[in-house]
């Protein structure tokens, strides 16, 4: 990963976060220690054309954390905590976006940030991709998303506490 950050001028960083879309797992690598998440990806793959609901690959960072002091299991809508609990929701939706969001911004023109060669829009913070708790622990391990990444509400709430913003992460197939 240092190659690629260092090939788009950008340093080379302490941590980041490694996601295999393959495997459905991430990877906090740092000085410190590794820490390894099981999580699911989207149902549909991956790519990172807009309104395709797949999974963005490339290199991206955390561009902003929303949810800090949320409850666990609490429920974001538009970015924005409900004040209801997963369980307590009103309706059954799969992929509640809950507990915290690291929201990821592509760092690759054309791939996964602004338009692509087709004039296609590729950009990962303008699809709205996150990394996010989920009220279907379940099915991680397996792709279940409409995009996103999504962890069980322990897992990002850890994430969230340890991880800065700018935080370089490699989604990789």
């Amino acid at each position: 990963m240092s190659e690629r950050l260092a090939g788009l001028g950008l340093p080379v960083a302490e941590d980041c976060i490694v996601v295999s879309i393959d495997q459905q797992k991430l990877w906090i690598l740092s000085k410190e220690a590794l820490s390894t998440f099981v999580i699911s990806t989207a149902r549909a793959g991956v790519g990172c054309i807009q309104d395709s609901l797949q999974t963005p690959y490339g290199l991206h960072r955390v561009s902003e954390k929303i949810g800090s002091g949320a409850d666990a299991g609490m429920v974001f809508k538009a970015r924005k905590a409900t004040g209801v609990h997963w369980q307590d929701w009103p309706t059954p939706e799969d992929n509640l976006i809950t507990s915290r969001i690291l929201w990821l911004e592509g760092m690759e023109a054309g791939v996964n940030a602004g338009t692509n060669a087709a004039g296609q829009v590729v950009d990962t913070k303008a699809r709205y991709v996150y990394l996010h708790g989920t009220n279907q622990v379940a099915k991680l391990g397996q792709p279940n998303s409409h995009g996103c990444i999504l962890l069980s509400d322990a897992d990002i709430i850890n994430i969230f506490e340890i991880i800065p913003v700018g935080t370089p992460v490699l989604i990789r197939a």
